[in-house]
Protein backbone atom coordinates (compact mmCIF):
# COMPACT_ATOMS: atom_id res chain seq x y z
CA UNK A 1 0.00 0.00 0.00
CA UNK A 2 1.17 3.53 -0.76
CA UNK A 3 2.60 5.50 2.12
CA UNK A 4 0.77 8.68 1.15
CA UNK A 5 -2.26 9.68 -0.87
CA UNK A 6 -1.57 9.66 -4.61
CA UNK A 7 -3.77 10.03 -7.67
CA UNK A 8 -4.10 6.61 -9.35
CA UNK A 9 -3.74 7.92 -12.90
CA UNK A 10 -1.50 6.89 -15.77
CA UNK A 11 0.06 10.35 -15.84
CA UNK A 12 1.01 10.03 -12.17
CA UNK A 13 2.33 6.52 -12.82
CA UNK A 14 4.58 7.81 -15.61
CA UNK A 15 5.82 10.64 -13.41
CA UNK A 16 6.66 8.27 -10.56
CA UNK A 17 8.51 5.88 -12.87
CA UNK A 18 10.69 8.75 -14.10
CA UNK A 19 11.22 9.84 -10.50
CA UNK A 20 12.26 6.30 -9.53
CA UNK A 21 14.73 6.08 -12.42
CA UNK A 22 16.27 9.42 -11.42
CA UNK A 23 16.43 8.45 -7.74
CA UNK A 24 18.05 5.09 -8.55
CA UNK A 25 20.68 6.75 -10.73
CA UNK A 26 21.31 9.43 -8.09
CA UNK A 27 21.61 6.76 -5.41
CA UNK A 28 24.32 4.95 -7.38
CA UNK A 29 26.24 8.18 -8.04
CA UNK A 30 26.07 9.20 -4.38
CA UNK A 31 27.25 5.76 -3.26
CA UNK A 32 30.21 5.98 -5.64
CA UNK A 33 30.98 9.47 -4.34
CA UNK A 34 30.76 8.28 -0.72
CA UNK A 35 33.07 5.33 -1.37
CA UNK A 36 35.66 7.49 -3.16
CA UNK A 37 35.49 10.11 -0.41
CA UNK A 38 36.04 7.41 2.18
CA UNK A 39 39.06 6.08 0.29
CA UNK A 40 40.67 9.51 -0.01
CA UNK A 41 39.72 10.35 3.59
CA UNK A 42 41.51 7.26 4.90
CA UNK A 43 44.60 8.19 2.86
CA UNK A 44 44.43 11.69 4.37
CA UNK A 45 44.15 10.26 7.89
CA UNK A 46 47.26 8.13 7.37
CA UNK A 47 49.16 11.15 6.03
CA UNK A 48 47.89 13.25 8.94
CA UNK A 49 49.23 10.71 11.46
CA UNK A 50 52.61 10.59 9.74
CA UNK A 51 52.90 14.40 9.56
CA UNK A 52 51.81 14.88 13.17
CA UNK A 53 54.46 12.47 14.43
CA UNK A 54 57.11 14.25 12.32
CA UNK A 55 56.03 17.73 13.46
CA UNK A 56 55.85 16.75 17.13
CA UNK A 57 59.31 15.21 16.90
CA UNK A 58 60.69 18.37 15.22
CA UNK A 59 59.09 20.69 17.78
CA UNK A 60 60.39 18.55 20.62
CA UNK A 61 63.90 18.72 19.14
CA UNK A 62 63.64 22.51 18.72
CA UNK A 63 62.42 22.94 22.30
CA UNK A 64 65.32 20.86 23.56
CA UNK A 65 67.78 23.04 21.65
CA UNK A 66 66.12 26.21 22.99
CA UNK A 67 66.46 24.88 26.53
CA UNK A 68 70.16 24.20 25.93
CA UNK A 69 70.59 27.66 24.39
CA UNK A 70 68.87 29.36 27.32
CA UNK A 71 71.15 27.47 29.69
CA UNK A 72 74.28 28.73 27.96
CA UNK A 73 73.04 32.28 27.26
CA UNK A 74 71.45 34.92 29.43
CA UNK A 75 67.78 35.67 28.88
CA UNK A 76 68.67 39.24 27.86
CA UNK A 77 71.12 38.13 25.18
CA UNK A 78 68.68 35.48 23.96
CA UNK A 79 65.87 38.03 23.69
CA UNK A 80 68.16 40.52 21.96
CA UNK A 81 69.29 37.89 19.45
CA UNK A 82 65.69 37.14 18.43
CA UNK A 83 64.53 40.76 18.46
CA UNK A 84 65.10 41.77 14.83
CA UNK A 85 64.23 39.03 12.30
CA UNK A 86 65.88 39.24 8.87
CA UNK A 87 63.65 36.78 7.04
CA UNK A 88 59.95 37.16 6.28
CA UNK A 89 57.51 34.39 5.45
CA UNK A 90 54.42 34.92 3.30
CA UNK A 91 51.54 32.45 3.39
CA UNK A 92 49.38 32.03 0.29
CA UNK A 93 46.02 30.40 0.94
CA UNK A 94 44.31 28.68 -1.96
CA UNK A 95 41.98 25.74 -2.42
CA UNK A 96 41.60 22.59 -4.44
CA UNK A 97 38.57 20.46 -5.20
CA UNK A 98 38.36 16.85 -4.03
CA UNK A 99 35.08 15.19 -5.02
CA UNK A 100 33.19 18.53 -4.88
CA UNK A 101 34.83 19.40 -1.53
CA UNK A 102 36.92 22.59 -1.50
CA UNK A 103 39.89 21.89 0.76
CA UNK A 104 42.60 24.44 1.65
CA UNK A 105 45.95 24.60 -0.07
CA UNK A 106 48.75 26.44 1.74
CA UNK A 107 51.96 27.63 0.15
CA UNK A 108 54.80 29.53 1.82
CA UNK A 109 57.15 32.01 0.17
CA UNK A 110 60.19 33.67 1.70
CA UNK A 111 61.24 37.28 1.24
CA UNK A 112 64.75 36.20 0.22
CA UNK A 113 65.94 32.83 -1.07
CA UNK A 114 69.03 32.89 1.15
CA UNK A 115 68.63 30.19 3.82
CA UNK A 116 71.08 31.99 6.15
CA UNK A 117 68.58 34.84 6.52
CA UNK A 118 66.69 32.70 9.02
CA UNK A 119 69.41 33.59 11.55
CA UNK A 120 68.55 37.08 12.71
CA UNK A 121 71.66 37.51 14.84
CA UNK A 122 75.39 37.41 14.60
CA UNK A 123 76.72 33.88 14.85
CA UNK A 124 79.82 34.95 16.78
CA UNK A 125 77.98 35.96 19.97
CA UNK A 126 75.35 33.20 20.26
CA UNK A 127 75.26 29.55 21.17
CA UNK A 128 75.30 26.83 18.55
CA UNK A 129 72.27 25.35 20.34
CA UNK A 130 70.31 28.46 19.37
CA UNK A 131 71.38 27.94 15.76
CA UNK A 132 70.15 24.34 15.93
CA UNK A 133 66.82 25.44 17.45
CA UNK A 134 66.19 28.11 14.81
CA UNK A 135 67.23 25.72 12.05
CA UNK A 136 64.92 23.00 13.41
CA UNK A 137 61.94 25.34 13.49
CA UNK A 138 62.71 26.59 9.98
CA UNK A 139 62.84 23.04 8.63
CA UNK A 140 59.64 21.97 10.39
CA UNK A 141 57.59 24.98 9.23
CA UNK A 142 56.57 23.49 5.83
CA UNK A 143 55.48 20.29 7.55
CA UNK A 144 53.48 22.28 10.12
CA UNK A 145 51.60 24.07 7.35
CA UNK A 146 51.09 20.81 5.49
CA UNK A 147 49.73 19.27 8.71
CA UNK A 148 47.28 22.17 9.14
CA UNK A 149 46.20 21.74 5.52
CA UNK A 150 45.67 17.99 5.87
CA UNK A 151 43.82 18.25 9.21
CA UNK A 152 41.40 20.86 7.82
CA UNK A 153 40.92 18.73 4.69
CA UNK A 154 40.09 15.71 6.87
CA UNK A 155 37.53 17.74 8.80
CA UNK A 156 35.83 19.04 5.64
CA UNK A 157 35.85 15.61 3.99
CA UNK A 158 34.40 13.99 7.11
CA UNK A 159 31.52 16.50 7.06
CA UNK A 160 30.90 15.81 3.36
CA UNK A 161 31.00 12.04 3.92
CA UNK A 162 28.35 12.40 6.64
CA UNK A 163 26.13 14.53 4.39
CA UNK A 164 26.52 12.08 1.51
CA UNK A 165 25.80 9.13 3.80
CA UNK A 166 22.56 10.74 4.99
CA UNK A 167 21.48 11.39 1.40
CA UNK A 168 22.27 7.82 0.38
CA UNK A 169 20.28 6.46 3.33
CA UNK A 170 17.35 8.79 2.60
CA UNK A 171 17.20 7.59 -1.01
CA UNK A 172 17.78 3.93 -0.14
CA UNK A 173 15.44 3.60 2.82
CA UNK A 174 12.79 6.29 2.28
CA UNK A 175 12.41 7.78 -1.17
CA UNK A 176 13.02 4.74 -3.40
CA UNK A 177 10.87 2.30 -1.32
CA UNK A 178 8.09 4.91 -1.05
CA UNK A 179 8.14 5.57 -4.79
CA UNK A 180 8.09 1.83 -5.54
CA UNK A 181 5.14 1.41 -3.16
CA UNK A 182 3.26 4.25 -4.88
CA UNK A 183 3.97 2.76 -8.31
CA UNK A 184 2.68 -0.62 -7.14
CA UNK A 185 -0.41 1.00 -5.60
CA UNK A 186 -1.26 2.94 -8.78
CA UNK A 187 -0.63 -0.11 -11.00
CA UNK A 188 -2.98 -2.21 -8.85
CA UNK A 189 -5.63 0.53 -8.95
CA UNK A 190 -5.37 0.88 -12.71
CA UNK A 191 -5.61 -2.90 -13.18
CA UNK A 192 -8.61 -2.97 -10.85
CA UNK A 193 -10.31 -0.17 -12.76
CA UNK A 194 -9.61 -1.93 -16.06
CA UNK A 195 -11.14 -5.18 -14.80
CA UNK A 196 -14.18 -3.28 -13.50
CA UNK A 197 -14.59 -1.57 -16.88
CA UNK A 198 -14.39 -4.90 -18.71
CA UNK A 199 -16.98 -6.38 -16.36
CA UNK A 200 -19.36 -3.47 -17.00
CA UNK A 201 -18.88 -3.80 -20.75
CA UNK A 202 -19.65 -7.51 -20.61
CA UNK A 203 -22.83 -6.80 -18.61
CA UNK A 204 -23.90 -4.13 -21.07
CA UNK A 205 -23.26 -6.55 -23.94
CA UNK A 206 -25.36 -9.22 -22.25
CA UNK A 207 -28.21 -6.75 -21.71
CA UNK A 208 -28.13 -5.65 -25.37
CA UNK A 209 -28.11 -9.27 -26.57
CA UNK A 210 -31.04 -10.06 -24.31
CA UNK A 211 -33.07 -7.12 -25.62
CA UNK A 212 -32.22 -7.95 -29.22
CA UNK A 213 -32.79 -11.73 -29.19
CA UNK A 214 -34.82 -12.37 -26.10
CA UNK A 215 -32.23 -14.46 -24.31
Amino acid sequence: MATKQVNPTRMELTRLKKKLATATKGHKLLKDKRDELMRQFLDMVKLNKKLREKVEKGISEANKNFVLASASMTSESLSAAMLSPKQEVYLEVGSKNIMSVDVPKYEINYRTPNTNDMFCYGLAFTSCDLDDAVSSLSKILPDMLRLAEVEKSCQLMADEIEKTRRRVNALEHVMIPETKANIKFISMKLDENERATQTRLMKVKDMMLKEAHGY
